[in-house]
């Protein structure tokens, strides 16, 4: 495809994270059951539920933009899963993988963070005020996703991992 302005690259940004998002609706799951940690388990349970929110938010902007959020993989974020579902084939004990799950769910967050704070800059250039909205909102929850996984870290995962 040729991309020759900045609304088209936005709209392939935007149909690369769509694509990132699906694919960490389905990795979540599986993360959530190899955690140990029930703290673990309900913060990745936590950002199921906002992720799906954050499918609904791209949707709407396809929507305003009369195009398809389909069409794209993200090859990025193929690979950070496929990481992180290495590292659950892992013969680890509970307290070392789930320092290892949370160090992949911030490598996606950092993803996504990058990402995100893109698109929401090409929507404030192309004056997009509606989708500018949204994707801040979406850029401010993965923020505060990867906050709460480094207090979890540092507070309690971390140190029982140390401990073995």
């Amino acid at each position: 495809m040729k991309l020759e302005s900045l609304k088209e690259l936005y709209i392939e940004e935007l149909r690369d994270i769509y694509s990132a998002e699906k694919q960490i609706t389905k990795a979540l799951p599986k993360m959530a059951k190899a955690a140990s940690s029930p703290d673990l388990q309900a913060a990745f349970k936590e950002h199921l539920e906002q992720t799906k929110v954050h499918v609904e938010r791209l949707e709407q902007i396809f929507e305003q933009l009369g195009t398809s959020p389909k069409g794209k993989t993200c090859k990025a974020m193929e690979g950070l899963v496929e990481e992180g579902s290495e590292l659950m084939e892992e013969d680890a004990e509970p307290e070392v993988l789930d320092a290892g799950l949370i160090a992949a769910a911030q490598r996606v967050e950092h993803y996504e963070i990058a990402a995100y704070g893109t698109v929401r800059t090409y929507a404030e250039l192309l004056k997009e005020k509606k989708a500018v909205g949204l994707l801040q909102e979406t850029l401010d929850e993965e923020g505060e996703t990867d906050k709460k996984l480094t207090e979890l870290a540092t507070s309690l995962v971390n140190l029982e991992a140390a401990a073995r």
